[in-house]
């Protein structure tokens, strides 16, 4: 537990209450045996080029690094994948509140859109995704901002909560008329194809493109979209097939 609690600042949104989950079983149910299941464990394998960050090496020493995230999503979805070849090149969007992709060949992970914490990659329901670090040290310089402000904007306030000005609810922005929330859809989608774009160039080309998540289960404009974006691909959408599943 004390090695684990090194890992807040990792993850701020998460680790401290997991940990705390775990010390208030121990102490209502002190003979339940609790097991950790790590959300970095699936990609814990990642190519090493794809760990680095262009720092000086003796922070990447010091853990600062990619590491990817929702590896539990991601086995999740590996082990109801059928049929797939050990040669085979899937690309899994995991498009919901969290959002993230991963590219897997042969089953592995070999790339990832999360990187250092869960802030990474795609646009997410309150969260930013991929921001220019000047951004941040903009934003710090600011005299009404703090560390403590800034996270909170990073990580709460933004993504299509903040870009739509109504709500992190995909639902509710797909049922409203305001410009705003088109505005956020439509951005929430070109950053998940723009991302799309770049794996598919490691992995060398793709087999298979999955959804999964909160809104690419249920979202079928979402989906629609996205792959209409991805025509070039030879990708084509089953207009049917994507309707049956929709929020």
């Amino acid at each position: 537990m004390k090695d684990l609690a090194q890992w807040i600042a990792l993850a701020p949104m998460h680790q401290r209450v997991n940990l705390h989950g775990v010390d208030v079983v121990a102490a209502r149910c002190r003979q339940v045996r609790q097991v950790g299941c790590f959300d970095t464990a699936f990609p814990a394998d990642l190519p090493t080029v794809e760990t680095w960050f262009a720092l000086p090496r003796a922070l990447n020493s010091a853990g600062v690094r990619r590491y990817g995230f929702h590896g539990l999503a991601y086995e999740s979805v590996v082990l109801q994948l059928t049929e797939m070849r050990d040669d085979e090149r899937v690309l899994l969007a995991h498009l919901g509140s969290g959002a993230s992709l991963c590219a897997l060949h042969g089953g592995r992970s070999v790339a990832t859109s999360m990187g250092f914490t869960a802030l990474d990659g795609l646009m997410m329901g309150t969260r930013c995704g991929s921001l220019d670090p000047g951004a941040v040290l903009h934003l710090l310089r600011q005299p009404d901002m703090d560390v403590e402000r800034v996270e909170r904007l990073l990580a709460r306030d933004s993504g299509l909560r903040g870009v739509s000005g109504l709500s992190a609810d995909m639902r509710e922005l797909l049922d409203s008329s305001e410009t705003a929330a088109a505005e956020a859809i439509e951005l929430f989608c070109h950053r998940a194809v723009r991302e799309v774009g770049g794996l598919i160039a490691l992995m060398g080309g793709i087999d298979r493109l999955v959804f999964s998540g909160g809104i690419g289960e249920h979202a079928a404009p979402v989906r629609a979209r996205i792959c209409d974006q991805l025509g070039w691909l030879g990708l084509r959408l089953a207009p049917e097939a994507n309707l049956a599943t929709r929020m």
